[in-house]
């Protein structure tokens, strides 16, 4: 497997991959508009710049089979952020949590924006101080994808709305239980395979 989990965008993204991309916004459904949450635009840019070809695909409102089959045509997969929580419910409440592990487990890129590098974990329990599990109340397991052992704690600079006194109680709070990555913005955990490095 291919992994490359970043806290917010990266400046080797093309890299690590080229070509066509299916872009997951779901995570971003919660904040209603472009307006609420103006990262997105950001995010799309960066993506484009680094020379990708975006392929809208969002899991709540793409049926099961339309989104298994674009994963088949694609070249990589870019799951963004915005709630971890709800990223999580539509993945469940959709079966489309199987069709992406799927298809990244048999060799399909895999790039996670903050809460989708919190996903690709054992658990996302550990931004429970970063974003609201209010969000999904339906979502009663945390379990993650599982496609690393590390969770991904993102935006650990400590810059709003995230600051380092939320980051070191998250640290304090699940550090012991959890194998927490601490990534700032800019930086991503390349995982290929076994290897795990630092970018």
């Amino acid at each position: 497997m291919r992994l490359l989990l970043t806290s917010f965008l990266h400046p080797r993204l093309s890299e690590f991959v080229s070509g066509t991309v299916a872009y997951i916004p779901d995570a971003a459904r919660s904040f209603g508009s472009v307006d609420q949450a103006p990262w997105i635009n950001t995010e799309r840019d960066g993506l484009r710049a680094a020379g990708l070809d975006l392929v809208e695909l969002p899991l709540a409102t793409t049926p099961p089979a339309e989104v298994d089959r674009v994963l088949g045509l694609v070249d990589a997969v870019y799951v963004a952020g915005g709630e971890t929580f709800d990223l999580l419910w539509v993945l469940r409440s959709t079966g489309t949590d199987d069709i992406l592990l799927r298809h990244v487990r048999a060799g399909l890129p895999y790039i996670g924006c903050s809460a989708g590098s919190v996903i690709a974990g054992p658990s996302i329990e550990p931004v429970s101080l970063l974003d609201s599990p209010s969000v999904a109340p339906e979502l009663t397991d945390h379990t993650g994808l599982g496609l690393t052992d590390l969770v991904v704690i993102p935006h650990a600079q400590g810059d709003p709305p995230f600051p380092i006194d939320i980051i070191a109680d998250t640290v304090r709070a699940y550090g012991q239980r959890w194998p927490l990555a601490l990534l700032r913005d800019g930086r991503a955990l390349l995982i290929d395979d076994d290897e795990v490095r630092l970018l």
